[in-house]
């Protein structure tokens, strides 16, 4: 795997992973004090939980539940001194499809980040990762 990163000005940077992908990211704030992009920090967040909803989605596929949608909605703390990495990760699940089973979205969610997501994994070296999840049937509506 590569990418490349490289500086626009003051705190702004143009991130481009290896298949060609590029993203604005920094912490120099605009116009309206908005930055330009997520923070590198905010990234890593954004990557573990879409490393865990990947997975949790596949893994309901391959049960062959019939998953629609999975939103995962994260929250963390950071340490107060450098390197301020994430010391609290929180992750609630929203996960909606046709008549699923809690069981299996249960099963699912803790294999992602028990076993299965890279991400999960690197963080929990650092941070105590504690999950949640709600199952919404859309069979009902």
């Amino acid at each position: 795997m590569k990418a490349r990163v490289k500086w626009v000005e003051q705190r702004t940077f143009v991130g481009e992973s290896g298949s060609g992908h590029k993203l604005v990211l920094g912490t120099a704030p605009g116009p309206e004090e908005r930055t330009p992009g997520p923070s590198p920090m905010e990234l890593v967040l954004i990557g573990t939980g879409g490393c865990s909803a990947y997975d949790v989605v596949h893994i309901l596929e391959k049960g062959r539940e019939a998953v629609e949608d999975c939103v995962v909605e994260l929250e963390a703390d950071r340490a107060e001194i450098e390197p301020r990495v994430f010391t609290r990760i929180h992750m609630h699940f929203v996960v909606k499809g046709r008549r699923l089973s809690p069981d299996k979205v249960k099963r699912a969610i803790d294999l992602s980040i028990s076993k299965y997501c890279s991400a999960s994994a690197m963080m929990a070296k650092t941070a105590t990762i504690t999950h949640d999840f709600e199952v919404v049937d859309t069979a009902a509506t």
